[in-house]
């Protein structure tokens, strides 16, 4: 059997998840990717492809197992090869780029990868991608083939798009050679350990990795791997940091249930462990009136969908930065009155900013708090359409200035309401149907956030028909709609528990 790179990382994370994927297909395909999951596949393939614009006119090795073909074109000392397989006993691998390198008669070697170079907003740290780029190092020493420098590829945070793409200021390359090399002989006992591991014919009795993790982190197969874990397990508990994970497990102690009342917890953490064990709600009411009487009339229920383009697709735009496409707005202009409902969706060619900003000034009343749900976003994005609109910066500075974040009262620290179906999360999608269940969106078309990007996204590069677009459109409006319906029954909630 060989492993490959991308199997070889998923041990790493997980290595009960690596041998179902390999031994099991039946059980890792059982949990399909979602929509965000798939578009970050996509979006990964397309970079690559782009990334090749650095290195022109290379031939590409079209079959993942076409290790002669990679022979052939390393001994003509082809200029640019394109996704070279390499393969021993043990493992194989797809390289991304070869640059033939006259000066020092070797290849260099180039990884593409779709994250940017900044740790924030998504970026990862160049740590990650080094045990990535050292298998393949190792792999390549082992069939004694010589390279030169090892390089990362990634899109440049920093770059703006004015015009057409400039590929060479949208991505940056850095050496990694040196570093690598250090990485090196780590990487090789974590290959063995894995083909000893992942070449087993009989699947690893007991639990997966994760259920050492928080609940976040669990992999593709936890479910199956962790079956015996409770509806409402400790890996719930709220940023539980993984020493204590381990000392409730190793106690058998996996529900959040049986957590002992001398544990040690913080404060937020404790308040949710009690919360869940007495199966009650907690309710500061001196707290949640404070927050209530930050909010003015009229009140403005906001909510933004957006698409994180990873190639800037308009002028003034950064990779990954938000295209803001969608707002719903609930609005109560005084106590006692009707709900009115107002919203916007773009689904033209072309930059949404401008449509947006407008429509949003139109219907916003011009005093009053505008409630939102996670304040760093929405107040992100209009900033963001200020920098770029400078007509209207100042609305949307003015905009920021009213925000209230609906959020807060269920959010760590700030926290005066609290229910044991939360589970320590402040998502809506966790709030909503405890406080709220009449409403829900697991009957909806579209559930979550990144199915709504994505399907944005498909409808404005015309991949459906007309019929399914119009379907779709539809959808994306209730499914924004409810989110802010949502905050509105959410307010609603809070203001009886003080009455």
């Amino acid at each position: 059997m060989q492993i490959s790179k991308t199997n070889f990382i998923t041990f790493l994370d997980c290595a009960k998840n690596a041998w179902l994927k390999i031994h099991r297909p039946d059980i890792y395909n059982k949990y399909p990717l979602s929509s965000f999951e798939q578009n970050i596949i996509d979006t990964g393939n397309k970079i690559d492809e782009m990334a090749r614009g650095l290195f022109p006119n290379g031939k590409t090795v079209e079959s993942r197992t076409d290790t002669e073909l990679t022979k052939k074109l390393m001994t003509e000392h082809s200029p640019v090869i394109y996704q070279p397989v390499f393969a021993t006993e043990k493992f194989l691998m797809a390289s991304d780029i070869f640059v033939w390198n006259e000066t020092t008669s070797l290849y260099d070697f180039y990884e593409v990868k779709s994250s940017t170079s900044s740790e924030e907003n998504g970026g990862r740290k160049t740590e990650d991608y080094l045990i990535d780029i050292a298998f393949q190092k190792a792999l390549l020493d082992d069939l004694s083939v010589k390279i030169g420098t090892m390089n990362l590829i990634r899109l440049n945070k920093e770059y703006i798009r004015s015009g057409d793409i400039d590929i060479h200021k949208l991505f940056l390359i850095e050496n990694l050679t040196d570093t690598v090399n250090e990485k090196l002989g780590e990487v090789r006992n974590s290959m063995e350990v894995a083909n000893e591991y992942l070449s087993r014919e009989t699947e690893p009795l007991g639990h997966c990795d994760c259920i050492f993790k928080g609940w976040n982190s669990h992999c593709t197969t936890s479910q199956y791997s962790n079956a015996d874990l409770p509806e409402y397990p400790v890996h719930a508990i709220a940023r539980v940091n993984k020493k204590k994970l381990i000392e409730l497990v190793d106690s058998n102690i996996l529900s959040i249930q049986d957590v002992p009342e001398d544990f040690e917890l913080s404060e937020n953490q404790r308040r949710q462990v009690d919360t869940a064990q007495s199966n009650k709600e907690y309710v500061d009411r001196k707290g949640i009136r404070e927050f209530l009487d930050t909010m003015k009339y009229p009140l403005a229920f906001l909510d933004y969908e957006t698409y994180p383009s990873a190639i800037p697709q308009h002028n003034r735009y950064r990779p990954y930065q938000q295209t803001p496409f969608q707002f719903s707005l609930h609005v109560i202009k005084s106590d006692g009155s009707e709900l009115d409902h107002y919203d916007f969706l773009y689904t033209e060619k072309g930059c949404p900013d401008e449509s947006f900003a407008e429509a949003l000034k139109k219907h916003l009343p011009e005093t009053g708090s505008v409630v939102v749900w996670n304040q760093k976003f929405e107040k992100g994005i209009n900033d963001q359409i200020g920098d770029r609109l400078p007509q209207y910066k100042g609305f949307m500075a003015s905009v920021n200035e009213r925000v209230v974040d609906l959020m807060l009262p269920f959010s760590g620290k700030t926290t005066v309401y609290d229910h044991h179906k939360f589970q320590g999360s402040a998502s809506i999608k966790y709030v909503l149907p405890a406080l709220v269940p009449e409403l829900s969106h697991k009957d909806m078309h579209i559930q979550e956030g990144g199915t709504a990007s994505d399907t944005w996204n498909r409808i404005i590069n015309d991949e459906y028909s007309e019929q399914e677009k119009a379907m779709k459109i539809d959808a994306l409006k209730k499914y924004c709609h409810l989110d802010t319906l949502a905050m509105v029954e959410i307010w609603r909630v809070l203001n009886s528990s003080i009455s």
